[in-house]
């Protein structure tokens, strides 16, 4: 049985949920199908501080043939030196999903990756009806995909698959900062 509008959560506190999106944007894109892979609160380029380089998977994606990236994001929010007032933050957030929701109408996509999507209702830069309202669009397409920290009931409902990353040791809490290649 095939059944088209999955949509499919990578959550948790653990490292693995973005990694998990590509996985399924460069298996869907070798399944010939077309794929959108957004990534929201983390920046496009370095423009001021909190704004980290560009996550080393980025470019891997735009090189692949069927799949085609947008980076929405201001950098981090509130950590790692940002900045920036929130309104910066929530303004790129809602502009990137108004962005996606007209991607997704005129249905160019099979598969649509959201990435830190649920980071940005946790950061308060949109919020939970916004993305529900993509759950109810995906039945046009064959996945919805979305990644971010905190589990929120009301998605968790909506969505045909859920995988938790566990975080069980992490060496940012032994004051090591994120390695280019392995965290981003």
């Amino acid at each position: 049985m095939n059944r088209k509008g999955l949509v499919i959560i990578y959550i948790g506190d653990g490292k693995g949920k973005t990694s998990a999106a590509v996985g399924l944007a460069v298996r869907a894109a070798g399944a010939g199908k077309r794929v959108l892979f957004a990534q929201f609160v983390k920046a496009a380029k370095v423009r001021e501080s909190g704004e980290w380089p560009l996550s080393s998977e980025i470019k891997t994606l735009q090189s692949l043939k069927g799949i085609t990236v947008k980076v929405l994001g201001r950098g981090f929010v509130g950590i790692l030196g940002d900045k920036k007032k929130h309104a910066i933050h929530t303004a790129a957030a809602r502009a990137g999903l108004r962005w996606l929701t007209r991607q997704i109408k005129p249905r160019r996509y099979d598969v649509i990756i959201a990435d830190e999507l649920i980071s940005a209702i946790e950061l308060k830069l949109v919020n939970i009806a916004e993305v529900k309202r993509l759950f109810r669009m995906s039945k046009d397409f064959d996945a919805l995909a979305l990644t971010g920290h905190t589990k929120y009931n009301e998605l968790l409902r909506g969505a045909d698959l859920v995988t938790e990353m566990k975080m069980i040791k992490h060496p940012y809490y032994q004051g090591l900062i994120a390695q280019r290649g392995i965290d981003f």
